[in-house]
């Protein structure tokens, strides 16, 4: 969710993962570790397609 609501169109592509509740969803989405979850959001910056995407290669390595 989007500290300013006028903006909540904006940021739903993103993952950031320097809020708690992103990254716990995100993880706990693709059944991932802490650790595992930030490695993956640095990796495709906070394109959430992108990390969708590695974690689903991930799932599967």
């Amino acid at each position: 969710m989007a500290d300013d609501k006028r903006n909540v169109g904006r940021d739903r592509g993103r993952v950031a993962a320097g809020q708690a509740y992103e990254l716990n969803y995100f993880k706990r989405k693709h059944g991932l570790t802490e650790d595992q979850a930030r490695k993956i959001i640095k990796e495709a910056g906070n394109s959430r397609e992108k990390a969708n995407a590695l974690a689903e290669q991930a799932k599967k390595a």
